[in-house]
């Protein structure tokens, strides 16, 4: 097991929960032909996916002693 950071586990969480958000107006950006709207929540959302996959990287590397707890 690698140990967990408080705040690698928060970027993750938060991240993914934004994710749904993100999908849910670009959808609605889509459907009402609002493209800057959905052109934000893309962007937003490769931001989230990046953070996220910052944060597991940094997890990852952190092969220290064990689990945290």
């Amino acid at each position: 097991m690698v140990p967990a950071t408080p705040r690698d586990v928060v970027h993750i969480r938060v991240g993914s929960f934004l994710l749904v958000f993100l999908f849910a107006f670009t959808v609605l950006g889509i459907i009402t032909k609002a493209w800057v709207l959905a052109g934000i929540a893309v962007v937003l959302a490769i931001a989230t996916v990046v953070d996220i996959t910052l944060a597991v990287k940094r997890q990852k590397n952190r092969g220290d002693n064990g689990e945290a707890g």
